[in-house]
Parts: structure tokens; C-alpha cells; sequence
């Protein structure tokens, strides 16, 4: 056994590779197998949501088109002829075993927006208590440089902190990590640090985008939510019901300390609006002695922000050390900053180190 946790709310990230033959086709077959495996977890009293990439894949295969683009609109319009079959798909092998799936696409924003990010959480709970499989994808179609994940890794992850999860599942075509230099599977990673990080290699194909370290940086999200994760092959027969059953196979990332649902918001599920710089006084406190940021040791405000807006907090040297909510605007800020007697920049609550 990988662990005594009984999985209730699993989060499945489901790879490009995994959907697709070896022409880079959408492969139906492999959907149902997918879903039938779904089915069973649902069957056997587990709550499941779906973070499924393939869009553009899809949307290559109805074009005919052999090499994915690298301009954002042609991605888009990609991923908006492809979503339709990606979901065509999954609702015709889902309706075949009586359950019901639902289609929900998330940009950054989505994350980043603190009312929409409760909205979405409430939205996915109620799917759920629908009985239905919540199937998220990247809204490609909308995405700008800006608002875009990247990859369907990350917003696996981020998914799974909203939901408060009980496992990641990242489905790939590989079987799990490997050392390097023996090329011998890992079985258990205690902590992603960086001479774990520094195992990744990337992908070559045209048609995923990550790679191994995308998937690392995934996990490593959600292992500093309190939520383990397993990374696993995806094309191994009966792979999600061997994995919550039990079976040690692929490799399994140990949680972290459940940190506060708010913090692991602010450090993960945001954005920073900007940069504030300060001296090594208020560096040691934050990091030391838990304190909020004051206005006395600030040295200067980078970007322009509004109030309320998330921020990257860094030493004069710019190392960036903490990201935080800060209660007041760029400009305001920039009045008071090395003064004293002035109200905290940043609550202790509402701040957490990087």
C-alpha cells in the first residue's frame, strides 16, 4: 500500500498522450477506458474530476493538420473545434454507463479573482453532489499570454487545492519518475526539492506541452496543499482502480503540511500584481518572527496595483522571499513606504513565504 488514506475526492489530470494513438488521433477507445475506470470509482462511492487535456489535438486531427502551430489565435481556434469533440467523446462513453459529465473551462483568472475562485469551488461541489464528472480544461479559446496556465499540470493541481482533494492523479504515458543515471523508477518522493526538480527532462512532441518538470512543479502545488499525488502511466490497464485500490505502481509524492486554504491560495492560485522591495530588517522579521509587513521597511514599489491586489515581496537584492494581499495601492504605498507609526502594508494573515 502507498498509503492508509482513504481517497474520497480524487483530482485526474489526464495527458494529451493519453487520449490519442499513434498518429496523434483522437482514440475513442481509449476514452471509454478511461471512463469505464471513472465509472468504477464513482460506482465504488468516489467523488472524481477530470482535468483533461486534448482540445488541440482534437482540433489538429478534424483539420488534418500534422504540426501544432505556435501562434496563440491558431492554438485558440484549435482548441475551439477540438473541445467539442474532446467532449462529444467523453459525454457519448459516459452516457453509455449511465452518468452524466459536465464541461467546465478556467483561465488564470478564474483563480486569480478571490469572489470567482469561491464561485468555481461552489459550482465543482455541486456537480459533484449531481453525481456528475466534472471535466476541466484551459478556456484556450479566450486565454491570453497573460491569463494562460501553460499546461493542464498546473491546473491540475490548482484544482485539486480548490476542491481540497484528497489525491492528484497525473496520467501520463510514462510509468513515473526515474533516477537519471540508473534509470530506475522511483516509488516514493518524500519532498519535491530541487534535486528532485533536477530529474525532469522535457517532452519532445508536438502535440503535449510540459514535460516532466511541468508535472513536478504540478505536484509539488499540491504537496504543499496537504494533498499527495501519484504520477502514474496512463495506458496501463486499469491504472485509476489499481492506484485508489491500493497497488504501488507509478510514483507516489508525499504530502506536505496542510497549510490555511487562504494561504495556499495566495501562493499558488494567484498572480502578483507587483513587486514591493524591502530592507533586511523587515526580511528577517517576516521570515523569522512571523510578523506583517510595515510601512517602515519598505525601500520601493514595483508595477502599479490597486488595493487588495496580491504582491511578490523581495529583498533589496530582488530575491523574492514571500507574495502577500496588500491593503493599500502602488501609490499609496510609495507615501508611506520608511515611515513609522503607519498601518501594516501586509497582515501577517494575509501573507505567506515562497
Amino acid at each position: 500500500m502507498k498509503s492508509d488514506i482513504n481517497y474520497k475526492r480524487i483530482v485526474i489530470k489526464i495527458g494529451t498522450s493519453i487520449l490519442t494513438d499513434k498518429e496523434n488521433h483522437l482514440d475513442t477507445g481509449l476514452v471509454n477506458n478511461i471512463a469505464y475506470q471513472v465509472s468504477s470509482l464513482i460506482d465504488a462511492g468516489k467523488e472524481v474530476i477530470l482535468v483533461s487535456s486534448g482540445a488541440i489535438a482534437s482540433g489538429l486531427d478534424m483539420l488534418g493538420l500534422k504540426r501544432r502551430p505556435t501562434q496563440l489565435k491558431d492554438l485558440s481556434a484549435l482548441a475551439s473545434l477540438g473541445q467539442i469533440a474532446l467532449m462529444d467523446a467523453y459525454q457519448e462513453s459516459f452516457k453509455n454507463l449511465r452518468k452524466n459529465c459536465a464541461q467546465v473551462l478556467l483561465t488564470w483568472d478564474d483563480f486569480d479573482n478571490r469572489s470567482r475562485f469561491l464561485n468555481a469551488k461552489k459550482t465543482l461541489v455541486r456537480l459533484l453532489e449531481y453525481k456528475a464528472i466534472p471535466i476541466i480544461n484551459e478556456n484556450d479559446s479566450v486565454s491570453t499570454e497573460e491569463i494562460k496556465f501553460g499546461d493542464n499540470d498546473k491546473l491540475s493541481a490548482l484544482v485539486a487545492n480548490l476542491l481540497s482533494a484528497d489525491i492528484l492523479i497525473i496520467l501520463s504515458d510514462v510509468d513515473g519518475l526515474y533516477e537519471r543515471k540508473e534509470k530506475r523508477l522511483i516509488y516514493r518522493v518524500e519532498k519535491v526539492d530541487n534535486s528532485v526538480m533536477r530529474l525532469a527532462c522535457g517532452s519532445e512532441k508536438f502535440s503535449c506541452v510540459g514535460g516532466m518538470y511541468t508535472k513536478l512543479e504540478a505536484i509539488k502545488i499540491a504537496n504543499d496543499a496537504g494533498i499527495p499525488a501519484i504520477l502514474a502511466n496512463g495506458k496501463e490497464e486499469n491504472i485509476l482502480v489499481d492506484i485508489v485500490g491500493g497497488r504501488e505502481v507509478g510514483t507516489y509524492f508525499c504530502a506536505g503540511l496542510k497549510r490555511e486554504h487562504k494561504k495556499i491560495w495566495i501562493a499558488s492560485g494567484t498572480k502578483p500584481k507587483g513587486k514591493i522591495l524591502v530592507d533586511e530588517g523587515a526580511k528577517v522579521a517576516i521570515i523569522s518572527k512571523n510578523t506583517s509587513l510595515l510601512s517602515v521597511g519598505i525601500v520601493e514599489v514595483i508595477g502599479e496595483f490597486k488595493a487588495n491586489s496580491v504582491v511578490l515581496i523581495s529583498d533589496k537584492s530582488g530575491n523574492n522571499f514571500a507574495k502577500g494581499i496588500t491593503k493599500f495601492s502602488s501609490s499609496h504605498i510609495n507615501q508611506i513606504r520608511g515611515k513609522k507609526g503607519q498601518p501594516e502594508v501586509v497582515h501577517r494573515n494575509d501573507l505567506v513565504l515562497i
